[in-house]
């Protein structure tokens, strides 16, 4: 059977990889929310959403990076290009995206807006993204009011609430954009009239460049934008080198300065503009003067504007073009005006086509049209979801030469003690308005659906963060920009392995013999033995292997808040952290076992790793006997519960059922004996631990009792303990939920878990959707909703354990049914409930729709796809950030499907 021609997508991809033709070097890489951001706080108190405001960004320059709608930029984020609309109506020219910020939303902060990724190739050859625009006043002041009206006993107010799209009076903007070559950028937007009469729709793509010159005198020479003719412009920087924009039709090209309006924000009424806000001055507020005259600038719009007929549409066709920037000025523009569009229609056709094809290689086994849909769209998130990020932190802390100077406090205050943190790479981000700057556990979750699309921007994301301009000398691998030094669970050694393998899955399919990316996995494993040493020096508090690691990413999931010192005092053992570490443990092990299979030098330090282990298994069951401890499992409840330990010396469990007491399933690994028969002298130090401490592996361990394939297992868990933390998680009056497994048991919704001491009283009650606790800051909730992550961690390590058992070992599943299952069918039924929330059911319903009838019938909703931060625990509803494409983006890696012969995780 002759092999299958690759889609030319995948050879744009592969030229890219070998570095032949820059095919990454423009892409949907620009924010949708800057204001608001740590970057841009320049205020004594760290008060980042009130420093600079929405209402200022039109307004006012950005230090740090820039935003818009539907935008792209180059890598280095120098020049941008998106979409602005005006209504008619509008107070504002619709720039930017809108959203309430954390003090004004019940929950946090929240995007109110409805916009979606409908699709994208992982070169950007093809990008499309829709923007739902209503056609009255977007109600701004509502939305705001009725946010700061409600409290947390209630839902979230959105624009859907307001009744605004009910009568279908609003455009569907689509904006494409297809590449002819890799600086050769053509540019689409479609709108649609939904509604019944003629509407008035003002179109502005804007091109301008990042100001990077009103900040230090020793900045690079400004770029400048300039007419070329009547419908195209010029723009010239001297590292990006020369591009034109092309027109069709008619527009009336505008020019302005990327600058802040000091008149308006500072009262300054002798600044000289335009300003950055001319646009909105110009065309608003009808200020013809606003505008620069000699049609030169850094900021450029082409205005287009229609009457649009009821149930009709317009298009606006652009092409960006970029010319040599070694080849001589007087070479003049790439081709002439009249040119730019012969072929438009072409390379469209070509590069959607060519989209098509990419992914129906890609979904040849997924049998379902709706799967492939919502898979299709969700990987269009994961590859919209890419920001230039830049933040230097010097800079930052001390300001620019060339602006008044920070307050005093900021020097001692957020991130100061990461001064050496200089970022300025595309980085996949959570969501590019709710989270606009990287989460390293986060980014770790990311990699795996990348992996299936973009295996080398996977492996290089995750050697980024272990880099030394990222990393601290320490080791620790930085959180998020609110603070770097918080902690989050350490992933990156499963992630990096689980890249490794998918990388070589495809890899082989050219290559039997290609043993994968051995040069990638040692590079980022010695960086995580250097963040592996800094959570054994900074997070194992007595030297006992039991780690305290902070709040952990999840937030407000237990008693107290983790990442602030207790108001009892003391310290906790956590569960969680603990089991993060015997995970780590044994990603590292395996890791360096590979290694091992190629470099012998390596099986020492997986011994090294597996003596570890061994150790924090033994702290977390206290078989040493040390009188101080009782153990983080609790017999009499068949959980592992976190340790809190008082100044007194008295110690006490905190009996909350929570994700916290499940994630010792994730630490779990199995081995083949080829791999032992082939590294002896790690097999020799193995039966030498047994030999000399039976009790060890007797406890954490099948090590002694080979399973299925005469394959060995390492966990916390053994057969009867991991049965019984299973009857809790599958029981769904507990965790098990329609929609995967809640974070929290639901048998707290009647007996809610109290804690008081000296004063302090505290209850832990199931909360399925937003939470009503404001204690912990933010808009997430662990504390009953559904999670993407530590589902998909649940769904891998079963897949490990059934590995290891095979299909006589079975469990009652849900529990109480009488139904019993294997472990991989357990896998498999909480892959299908994650999945059941975006896949339409027998009615046509997605459970992540909720009530929304717009969002469940229009045919102009049904069909795009919201990936959510969480999803309510008994509802499926989605919930908090509404593009978190990042981690629930792995809806994309459980569509595909899984030979039974190939165990993913393993």
């Amino acid at each position: 059977m002759p092999a299958r021609s690759k889609p030319l997508e995948q050879l744009r991809l592969e030229a890219a990889d070998r570095g032949d033709e820059p095919w990454r070097l423009w892409g949907p890489y620009l924010a949708e929310r800057q204001w608001g951001t740590v970057r841009e706080d320049y205020s004594p108190g760290g008060d980042a959403w009130d420093y600079l405001t929405h209402d200022h960004a039109r307004s006012r320059a950005y230090r740090w990076g820039e935003d818009g709608l539907a935008g792209i930029c180059d890598e280095r984020g120098r020049l941008c290009l998106a979409l602005a609309l005006w209504n008619g109506r509008d107070a504002f020219l619709k720039e930017r995206l809108f959203g309430v910020t954390n003090g004004q939303g019940n929950h946090g902060e929240d995007v109110k807006e409805l916009y979606y990724y409908l699709d994208a190739t992982p070169t950007h050859s093809y990008l499309k993204f829709l923007y739902k625009y209503p056609q009255r006043v977007f109600p701004y002041s509502r939305l705001i009011e009725e946010s700061a009206r409600r409290t947390r006993e209630d839902p979230e107010f959105e624009l859907l609430d307001t009744g605004i799209f009910d009568d279908d009076r609003y455009f569907d903007v689509f904006v494409e954009y297809a590449k002819a070559s890799p600086t050769d950028i053509l540019m689409r937007v479609t709108a649609y009239n939904r509604g019944p009469d003629y509407a008035p729709l003002h179109l502005l793509p804007q091109l301008w460049f990042r100001n990077r010159w009103s900040w230090r005198a020793s900045a690079a020479k400004k770029p400048s934008l300039a007419a070329d003719s009547d419908t195209s412009l010029q723009a010239r920087q001297e590292r990006l080198g020369d591009y034109w924009l092309y027109c069709d039709g008619r527009p009336e090209l505008l020019f302005c300065e990327n600058e802040t309006n000091a008149r308006r924000l500072f009262g300054k009424n002798d600044a000289k503009g335009p300003f950055k806000d001319a646009f909105h001055d110009y065309l608003i507020g009808g200020q013809k003067n606003a505008i620069g005259k000699d049609r030169t600038g850094t900021k450029a719009a082409a205005h287009y504007s229609f009457t649009v007929p009821a149930h009709g549409s317009v298009e606006i066709r652009l092409r960006l073009v970029g010319w040599d920037k070694a080849a001589p000025a007087a070479a003049g523009a790439p081709m002439p005006a009249g040119d730019a569009f012969a072929e438009y229609q072409a390379i469209f056709n070509d590069r959607i086509r060519e989209a098509d094809e990419y992914y129906a290689d890609l979904q040849a086994e997924i049998d379902d049209a709706d799967a492939r849909l919502v898979q299709r769209q969700a990987l269009a998130g994961m590859i919209w979801s890419k920001q230039f990020y830049f933040y230097d932190i010097r800079p930052w802390l001390d300001g620019d030469d060339m602006q008044p100077q920070p307050p005093e406090p900021r020097r001692r205050g957020r991130n100061s003690d990461w001064k050496h943190l200089n970022n300025a790479d595309i980085i996949s981000m959570p969501d590019k308005w709710e989270y606009p700057w990287y989460a390293a556990w986060d980014l770790a979750f990311h990699c795996l659906p990348l992996a299936l699309i973009d295996a080398q921007f996977a492996k290089e994301q995750l050697l980024l963060l272990t880099r030394e301009w990222y990393m601290h000398p320490s080791g620790q691998i930085p959180a998020y920009e609110w603070n770097f030094g918080d902690v989050n669970p350490p992933v990156h050694a499963w992630a990096a392995w689980r890249v490794f393998q998918i990388d070589r899955k495809h890899r082989s399919a050219a290559n039997p013999d290609d043993p994968g990316d051995l040069a990638f996995l040692e590079r980022v494993f010695h960086k995580l033995m250097l963040n592996f040493t800094w959570w054994v020096n900074r997070k194992d508090i007595d030297g006992r292997n039991l780690f305290q690691g902070g709040f952990l990413g999840l937030d407000n999931i237990g008693v107290f808040d983790r990442s602030r010192p207790l108001p009892t005092g003391g310290f906790i053992n956590q569960a969680d952290g603990t089991s993060w570490m015997a995970m780590y443990s044994l990603n590292l092990m395996r890791i360096a076992l590979e290694l091992a299979l190629h470099n012998p030098v390596y099986e020492d330090i997986a011994t090294k790793f597996f003596e570890h282990f061994l150790s924090i298994a033994e702290a977390m069951t206290n078989i040493g006997g040390d009188s101080r401890g009782i153990g983080l499992w609790d017999g009499d409840d068949d959980f592992y519960y976190d340790e809190l330990n008082l100044p007194d010396g008295k110690i006490t469990k905190l009996k909350v059922r929570s994700m916290v007491g499940l994630i010792p399933l994730f630490a779990v690994e199995t081995l083949e004996p080829e791999m032992l028969d082939s590294l002896p002298g790690f097999h020799r130090r193995l039966q030498w631990t047994m030999k000399n401490r039976p009790e060890l592996c007797a406890l954490v361990s099948h090590w002694e009792q080979p399973g299925l394939g005469e394959r060995r297992l390492l966990s916390l868990l053994r057969g009867s303990r991991m049965k019984k933390l299973l009857r809790r998680m599958l029981d769904e009056t507990e965790f098990l939920s329609p929609y995967g497994v809640r974070a929290l048991s639901r048998a707290h919704l009647e007996l809610p878990y109290i804690f008081s001491s000296r004063g302090f009283f505290h209850a832990v009650y199931y909360e399925p959707a937003e939470s009503r606790s404001g204690a912990f800051g933010g808009n997430s909730n662990w504390r009953g909703p559904v999670w993407f992550p530590v589902n998909y961690l649940i769904i891998e390590s079963l897949q490990k354990f059934h590995h290891y058992y095979g299909d006589d070992f079975k469990v009652e599943c849900p529990t109480g049914s009488g139904h019993m299952l294997t472990i991989n069918e357990v896998a498999n039924e909480i892959s299908a409930r994650l999945s059941r929330l975006f896949l339409r059911d027998a009615s046509g319903r997605r459970p992540m729709h909720g009530h929304y009838e717009k969002l469940q019938r229009d045919p102009n909703f049904r069909d795009h796809i919201l990936f959510h931060e969480y999803f309510h625990g008994d509802t499926g509803l989605g919930l908090g950030a509404s593009h978190q494409t990042g981690w629930t983006g792995l809806i994309a890696k459980l569509l595909m499907p899984r030979r039974e012969e190939e165990p993913a995780a393993h």
